[in-house]
């Protein structure tokens, strides 16, 4: 809703001729996901997560191991003992989960971080990019309902940013 406002604004803001000559649009997500950096810091967080989700992945077979010991054992050992054991192994599923959250909770969070540093990697580049062809202003290819290929400047940006 805010982007379509946005959008109203801004044509309303610009006569069209002015607007559709000097407007040009970037597909931020390829910037993301194709730019050397952008591969990179998508790497290391894939690197990250899988390395993560196996740490967390042999906690819970060692819990499953246990349980089923402490299963087995119900028949051999007092009432009370198997009460005990089986509210150590609760308290240690829940600790399970609870850490494997904040795991993933930091896996976005480093997400986002990388997101940030690579938007202020790009925004001087796509300043100076502006200034140099004469462009009025440049708007994220997803707010674009439709607008003529040649307008896009995506490739150009991932160029200047690889090198």
């Amino acid at each position: 809703m805010k982007k379509l406002i946005l959008i109203i604004i801004l044509f309303l803001a610009y006569p069209l001729s002015l607007f559709a000559d000097n407007s040009h649009f970037i597909d931020f997500k390829k910037v993301l996901n194709t730019s050397k950096y952008g591969v990179a810091a998508k790497k290391k967080l894939q690197t990250k997560f899988e390395s993560e989700s196996k740490k967390y992945k042999k906690i819970e077979e060692n819990i499953k191991k246990e349980e089923n010991e402490i299963i087995s054992q119900k028949t051999v050992i007092s009432p009370e003992e198997y009460k005990k054991k089986i509210e150590i192994l609760r308290k240690k599923v829940g600790d399970l989960q609870k850490n494997r959250q904040n795991s993933f909770n930091n896996i976005a969070e480093l997400r986002k971080d990388e997101r940030l540093l690579l938007l202020k990697k790009v925004n001087p580049i796509i300043k100076k990019y502006m200034e140099e062809n004469k462009i009025g202003i440049v708007v994220d290819k997803q707010s674009v309902i439709m607008g003529d290929t040649s307008l896009e400047i995506t490739d150009k940006i991932i160029a200047i940013l690889n090198k």
